[in-house]
């Protein structure tokens, strides 16, 4: 029987897994343009109710979820204060340069910019560790987890994978503010 969701599907299972044994790792990182440091999309096998099923995982920083909450709440405050309001597109030229803004859109970049600052500065919002499953995922199980790491790296993968399995993952409950990194200061340690 073929399942609609073929990350419950155990010929899908079975070979996630010999992949996962000719790799000699816990997890199968799925090449994406948005993994990074601070973000990786992976799966990974786990139990579901008692069955194996495949794990469709977004595992991120601390601080990449602060960013993203502390940029979406700019974006709807910018959304109130201009009518036309839409999300700024960066273009290309035909030579790779970015095309110019329109002075609305330089307008809503300043606002939202100077919104996060002042955010952060004031510490307006705060965030904690989490796992989110989205049981009606169209592949397995969807897993988005946020840790308070400095980066998400094999050895992050692992244990959390781990943890996860064994059930022994334990959260950490503290609220977390974070400002941005001024990138001239980043190399200094």
């Amino acid at each position: 029987m073929r399942f609609a969701n073929p990350g419950f599907d155990l010929e899908t299972i079975a070979q996630l897994k010999s992949e996962l044994k000719n790799s000699q790792v816990p997890f199968k990182i799925i090449h994406d343009e948005e993994n990074s440091e601070e973000f990786v999309n992976f799966y990974f096998i786990g139990k579901y109710e008692g069955k194996e099923v495949i794990y469709d995982t977004a595992l991120y920083t601390l601080r990449l979820h602060h960013a993203s909450e502390v940029y979406e709440l700019a974006e709807h405050e910018a959304a109130k204060k201009f009518p036309n309001f839409k999300a700024i597109n960066y273009e290309e030229d035909e030579d790779g340069n970015m095309k110019p803004l329109t002075p609305e859109e330089e307008e809503i970049g300043w606002f939202i910019t100077e919104l996060i600052m002042e955010m952060e500065e004031e510490e307006i919002v705060k965030v904690q560790e989490f796992i989110d499953l989205d049981t009606n995922h169209d592949y397995g199980v969807g897993l988005d987890a946020s840790l308070n790491v400095e980066h998400i790296n094999e050895e992050v993968i692992f244990k959390f994978i781990q943890e996860f399995n064994d059930d022994t993952l334990v959260l950490d409950d503290t609220l977390y503010s974070f400002m941005t990194e001024d990138e001239d200061f980043d190399d200094e340690d």
